[in-house]
């Protein structure tokens, strides 16, 4: 008796789904996410706020918010809640998604998500070179950030007070305060 071997989606079979809900594909396997909550909402629009805003004025790059497709390849998929392409690696950015790693992705924890976010993203990031990753948990009002070397062991600097920084983007420095601030 033969096996059926696992079924594998593409990003053809991705483009085939209505338009509605956020989803992902990982190694081939669909994953739909969840409507983030509010605190995930505030916390996502402040650090985003504050990092457009610093590049903007920098003229760095791009600074980019889900929902928006990020392929990293054919059989990987992904919609980061925030993301910086550099004016460097602006090839990436076509009319319809990004096409190929940003610079830095910025993941905003779930209750839903976060061990996917902290495990199986954190590998498919390193595996198509995204330079650095910011895990943020809003329940531990901490950032965790991941350097993503071509070593392939990432290195991390936690914050859970103070501000956190960037070593990919000199002279960035959000405070900790102003990105968990409850209304």
């Amino acid at each position: 008796m033969t096996q059926n071997p696992q079924v594998r989606f593409t990003y053809q079979d991705y483009l085939l789904l209505p338009e509605g809900d956020r989803r992902e594909l990982i190694d081939g396997d669909f994953f739909v996410v969840p409507s983030p909550n509010v605190w995930h909402q505030r916390i996502s629009r402040k650090l985003g706020s504050i990092l457009s805003d610093f590049v903007d004025r920098n003229r760095l790059g791009e600074v980019f918010f889900a929902p928006l497709d990020v392929i990293l390849s054919d059989e990987d998929v992904v919609q980061p809640d925030i993301l910086f392409v550099s004016n460097e690696r602006s090839g990436i950015i076509a009319e319809a998604n990004i096409s190929g790693a940003p610079d830095l992705v910025v993941g905003v924890l779930s209750p839903s998500t976060a061990d996917r976010d902290r495990r199986l993203k954190l590998g498919l990031y390193s595996r198509f070179g995204v330079s650095e990753y910011w895990i943020v948990d809003p329940d531990e009002r901490s950032v965790r950030v991941m350097v993503l070397g071509a070593s392939g062991e990432p290195s991390a600097a936690a914050y859970s007070s103070g501000a956190v920084s960037s070593p990919l983007i000199p002279g960035l420095s959000v405070a900790l305060e102003e990105i968990f601030a409850s209304y």
